[in-house]
């Protein structure tokens, strides 16, 4: 299952999904991220921030740190592909709201940058679940379980991904919800 409106660059095909066990050294390479990114795409304005599973404490997840860079105009490229090409990463995916970078094939794939434009509902999506993550155990329990279930019994990281669409969703609207309500008092 794979999203028509987004041009892929060697899509990987048949990756085995495999959940870890957490590691509390995820939230420390997070951080080394995200000092080397911002470091790498300076002087440009970007607020780079560690998210998905692995940065959730005590959350399983793959072992692949991903990675949010936020610039200030996601389709010029150039202000921002150079500098994540040259802390190893190559231009995998390109959507309309985002641009997907990775190690290239070959090598180990431990880090993804996911790019996208600045304050963007994508941007606020992605923050928006990793905190809701932090902030409710039972969310993160049962999110835990979801991602355990799809990878035993899916074979497609494309599946796995589309299997955890409508959790995500759900607890995004929730977060939403809440906060618009907690504004408002």
């Amino acid at each position: 299952m794979s999203d028509p409106d987004v041009e892929w660059f060697d899509q990987p095909i048949g990756e085995a999904v495999e959940i870890h066990e957490p590691s509390k050294e995820w939230l420390a390479i997070g951080q080394r991220w995200e000092e080397r990114l911002t470091e790498a795409l300076s002087p440009l304005p970007v607020r780079v921030d560690h998210v998905g599973s692995t940065a959730v404490p005590g959350l399983p997840a793959k072992p692949v740190i991903d990675m949010q860079v936020q610039v200030p105009d996601l389709s010029d490229e150039s202000s921002y592909a150079i500098a994540l090409e040259s802390v190893g990463m190559v231009l995998r995916a390109r959507g309309a709201d985002f641009r997907f970078f990775r190690p290239p094939a070959g090598r180990v794939r431990d880090v993804h940058i996911h790019v996208c434009e600045v304050d963007s509902a994508w941007a606020r999506e992605h923050l928006a679940f990793r905190d809701a993550l932090r902030g409710d155990p039972t969310l993160a329990r049962a999110y835990a379980r979801l991602k355990r279930r799809l990878a035993a019994t899916v074979t497609e990281r494309a599946d796995y991904n589309a299997g955890k669409e409508s959790f995500i969703l759900a607890a995004v609207e929730e977060s939403t919800v809440g906060r618009s309500a907690s504004e408002q008092d």
